[in-house]
């Protein structure tokens, strides 16, 4: 019995709300199963850094986990899902996930990611970074996770926020063979547009 190619989107408080929306709205677009869990400092972040209400982000997924409910589907292991991607993801959540110490179902969603050998991608926003902030993505990273910052890629040649926000978007579905429209790859010299 095949079941639907599943992805886990968590959003946290940390700055750049706009990733995880903006990966929702770059999933609707595919056949994946979106499932968000946005945490109630994300909510919080939302309010400062956009218009948009927490139901708007939800309204993106296909189905939204209550950041509390660790009885959720995606606590489970027995859940069948592609993984996870954290955008954006905070310090507090990395430092919970590497220490399997979960409070929230974003942390314990990651944890199960881990556990099950399925990719788990954090997005992690900050700068400058500590050496326990650094000691924190070496653990997380020999436990099998992608610590991948939303960093601009400049050969692009981005001309809005918009652009840098995609290319990081799209090089993160990358890790899970999900193809999106737009982004420019380097070719020897040149960029390919797909």
């Amino acid at each position: 019995m095949s079941h639907p190619r599943r992805l886990i989107v968590g959003i946290t408080g940390a700055s750049g709300v706009v990733y995880g929306v903006r990966l929702l709205e770059l999933l609707k677009a595919t056949d994946i199963e979106t499932h968000l869990v946005m945490s109630k400092a994300a909510e919080l972040t939302l309010h400062y850094e956009s218009d948009l209400k927490p139901d708007d982000v939800k309204a993106l997924a296909n189905v939204v986990h209550a950041p509390k409910n660790i009885g959720a589907t995606i606590a489970s292991g027995s859940y069948k899902t592609e993984g996870m991607i954290v955008a954006p993801c905070s310090v507090k959540t990395m430092g919970e996930i590497a220490t399997g110490i979960t409070t929230g179902l974003v942390a314990r969603a990651a944890d199960v990611v881990l556990k099950e050998r399925r990719r788990l991608v954090l997005m992690v926003r900050e700068t400058p970074f500590h050496t326990g902030h650094l000691r924190t993505m070496t653990a997380l990273s020999e436990m099998g996770a992608v610590i991948a910052p939303p960093l601009p890629a400049f050969y692009a040649k981005p001309t809005s926020l918009e652009q840098m926000v995609d290319h990081s978007l799209a090089r993160v579905l990358d890790l899970f063979d999900i193809e999106v429209s737009g982004l420019k790859r380097w070719h020897g010299g040149q960029l390919e547009t797909e």
